[in-house]
């Protein structure tokens, strides 16, 4: 079901000073601020040769990252997003085998325009995964 990690997800308080850290201090190629309004986040994608890494930044205070952020005020890791093939089929079969899938179970469209979904942390181990359509 899994394909390769699409990108790992870091929550962060101050985007610009992170963006800076990643393209300044290691030399990193970093996109441009992107707005999610329906996910409640500011993101930027570090560009690694084999993955990327999304900075995440709340979009306003009822944004599931600023909660994230009260309990981890220095920022920290968020999500790890798998790509699948077909991402209905995915969510079927977890949901075949037990797993929570966040929200009302449909996916949302992500910062890459494909459709995502999330998956309950307490089901995999304290980690939030975000599966991504290939």
């Amino acid at each position: 079901m899994l394909g390769r990690v699409n990108h790992v997800a870091i929550a962060v308080p101050d985007l610009a000073a992170a963006t800076a850290a990643y393209r300044d201090t290691l030399g990193a190629t970093v996109s441009a601020p992107q707005a999610l309004p329906g996910h409640g986040v500011t993101v930027v994608f570090v560009e690694l040769p084999n993955t990327k890494i999304e900075l995440l930044q709340p979009l306003g205070t009822d944004s599931p990252i600023a909660a994230f952020l009260e309990k981890s005020p220095s920022g920290g890791m968020h999500h790890i997003c798998y790509e699948v093939g077909d991402i209905l089929v995915a969510r079927d079969q977890l949901i075949r085998g037990g797993a929570r899938v966040l929200g009302n179970g449909q996916p949302k469209i992500g910062a890459h325009g494909k459709p995502v979904l999330f998956l309950h942390p307490k089901d995999f181990f304290g980690t939030l995964i975000e599966l991504e359509q290939a």
